[in-house]
């Protein structure tokens, strides 16, 4: 029987696309994604709004199949991609020494689609460990050499595989310890790939992808022989969904929320019935120890970075007992918001978006209830609902099936955002106190450090510009190799700002980007976190702007405000700041000219760190 999805889509039924009307590809078989992608093509690619990606493949094996799958998982995360293929085995040649398709092509990201079949030469059966560093070396060499060719021809991210186990293991159980093992030998080999790894070089882990899925179900020998294909149609899904998570990643589409609700989801049984001494969490039971273990989960997932917030049909009181069980491994603090009452979930979700400042498209929602699940998915835009079942053992396996959480750097901020957003919870309660709003500012004993981009601060420049949606002027994404070079550049201003006042440190949180044009200074990109909004961070920024501006020749700053579906709070940014409107579009894209002559800083509530402290 035909999944539901694809049966509207046959009979045409689907009227025009919208954002929120889309065929999930999660809800289709792989065999009829396969068979029906030109049609899937088609009405993903009809939505508006995508943002276009320009990817190369080089592969050391036939890559259509991976393209193909990869495109659909991309249009369907948003982007809009163009793909280049070049011919399978010559991703070395055409890396190294024959790369102009690729230079006129232009790419934003290379993708180096190599399989364990492509490594050159494996050491010998009778390898001593000195061998084995020796063709580790020479294996290494050449791929060093595509990398660093890449780099300085195209300037771009790189993606590069690791390889998945050899399928024939000559020595046995040797093969992984002796140097002349090929499994040592890819161990070996995945660990230096591992080392090399930057924010412009990215591993694809095909190891670990492998391994889930099985080598009999990732490896066809007829495939290979008669098509040069590395892997079976699974495998190439498999690899596709990484790849377009691993770009979700580059360009900050990830998610930041995990909604959690709590009866039968964080614990078994019903809070409100069975008592805090009678749900099932802890060590005692197979089923109470399930429950656990998703609450380590959860709990490692905010320990990166991820926000844990809580919607629940409940007594909010009694809701919250739960959290008092001895063995509950999630405590209240853990929370960034907590909502249980009996309202509809969708609205508390919708709650639980405003006061976090993020939009509900970084949510994903985890409910045991099915119909609770259907409501938000068909209320919530952009909201991820994973259906994970009713079996408390398969939820993690399931959202992280989901790639929902992938980043392609791990920075301090990350670790340290759950503790951020807590922080802001105090500084809403302090200022309640205060009845004059300066006064309250003043309170804060707010310290800035306000410079030009360092390379110190990169990964998190490029982080921030692809996950603010909400405060940004323009919403221009920007890769890490792009912000690098944006850093160096003599007619480029980029300037980053941190905020500390005194119930924390909220880190790096806004950035201005712009380019000298003549006299004038266009701003291309102006952000900053909503976790500091009406601190006067934009006042701070303006001042180091005009003074960085002026020292370079400028006399007037251009900015322009792109509408968006979600930026609508900084529409009027720019005449809060006194630039004055000098064109507007159909489409409400407004354009300002703020001349600097008679500027005079205007900042009053924060300390600017000088270059003597910095």
């Amino acid at each position: 029987m035909e999944p539901k999805g694809l049966n509207r889509l046959e009979h045409g039924i689907l009227g025009p696309m919208s954002d929120t009307e889309v065929p999930l590809l999660s809800t289709f078989a792989l065999e009829d994604i396969l068979m029906k992608r030109k049609g899937l093509k088609r009405r993903l690619s009809a939505r508006p709004h995508l943002r276009p990606v320009r990817i190369a493949i080089l592969g050391g094996g036939t890559t259509n199949e991976v393209a193909d799958l990869l495109e659909l998982h991309l249009l369907e995360s948003g982007f809009l991609p163009a793909l280049h293929q070049a011919e399978y085995g010559r991703f070395y040649v055409d890396a190294v020494h024959s790369p102009e398709a690729l230079i006129a092509f232009a790419p934003d990201i290379v993708y180096l689609h190599t399989s364990v079949r492509d490594i050159q030469a494996f050491p010998p059966i009778n390898a001593t460990e000195a061998d084995l560093t020796q063709y580790l070396e020479a294996e290494l060499h050449r791929y060093r050499q595509i990398w660093t060719s890449l780099g300085e021809k195209l300037n771009c991210t790189i993606i590069q595989n690791n390889f998945e186990p050899p399928i024939e293991t000559i020595l046995g159980n040797l093969d992984a310890s002796l140097p002349g093992g090929h499994t040592r030998f890819v161990n070996e080999l995945n660990r230096a790939f591992a080392a090399s790894a930057t924010n412009k070089l990215l591993i694809n882990d095909v190891a670990t992808i492998a391994a889930r899925v099985g080598l009999d179900r990732w490896f066809d020998a007829e495939r290979w022989f008669s098509y040069k294909l590395h892997t079976t149609p699974e495998g190439s899904h498999a690899l596709a969904l990484s790849l377009a998570a691993l770009v979700r990643g580059i360009y900050g589409k990830t998610r930041k929320v995990l909604v959690l609700d709590l009866d039968n989801t964080l614990w078994g049984g019903v809070i409100g019935d069975d008592g805090v001494d009678k749900i099932a969490i802890g060590r005692e039971t197979p089923l109470a120890e399930a429950y656990t273990a998703f609450q380590e989960y959860c709990l490692s997932l905010r320990n990166r970075g991820i926000l844990l917030a809580v919607c629940s049909k409940n007594n909010e009181e009694i809701a919250k007992q739960g959290f008092e069980h001895p063995d509950s491994v999630l405590k209240l603090e853990h929370i960034s918001c907590f909502k249980a009452n009996w309202d509809p979930k969708h609205q508390n979700i919708e709650a639980i978006a405003r006061e976090l400042n993020l939009g509900a498209d970084s949510f994903v929602f985890v409910d045991d209830n099915p119909a609770e699940r259907a409501i938000v998915e068909g209320q919530v835009a952009g909201i991820a609902v994973p259906n994970i079942g009713s079996e408390v053992s398969h939820y993690a396996r399931v959202i992280e099936a989901g790639r929902y959480f992938e980043q392609t750097s791990f920075s301090k901020e990350d670790i340290e955002r759950a503790a951020l957003y807590q922080e802001n919870s105090q500084r809403a309660a302090f200022e309640s106190k205060f009845a004059d709003y300066g006064e309250y500012l003043d309170s804060l004993e707010m310290t800035a450090e306000i410079a030009r981009f360092k390379p110190l601060y990169l990964d998190r420049i490029t982080q921030l510009t692809n996950k603010t949606n909400q405060f940004n002027l323009t919403t221009r994404r920007y890769a890490q190799h792009e912000i690098e070079a944006a850093a160096i550049n003599p007619d480029a201003i980029g300037i980053y700002g941190k905020l500390t006042d005194r119930f924390g440190d909220n880190g790096l949180i806004s950035i201005v980007l712009g380019q000298k044009q003549g006299t004038e200074l266009d701003i291309e990109l102006w952000l900053m976190s909503c976790r500091v909004l009406k601190r006067d961070m934009e006042q701070a920024m303006l001042d180091e702007l005009v003074r960085q501006a002026r020292a370079i020749g400028v006399t007037a700053l251009r900015g322009t405000y792109i509408p968006t579906k979600k930026n609508g709070m900084v529409a009027d940014h720019y005449d809060k700041l006194g630039f004055n409107p000098v064109s507007e579009t159909e489409d409400g894209v407004k354009t300002y000219v703020f001349d600097l002559h008679e500027y005079t800083p205007r900042n009053a509530h924060i300390r600017v760190l000088d270059n003597t402290e910095l």
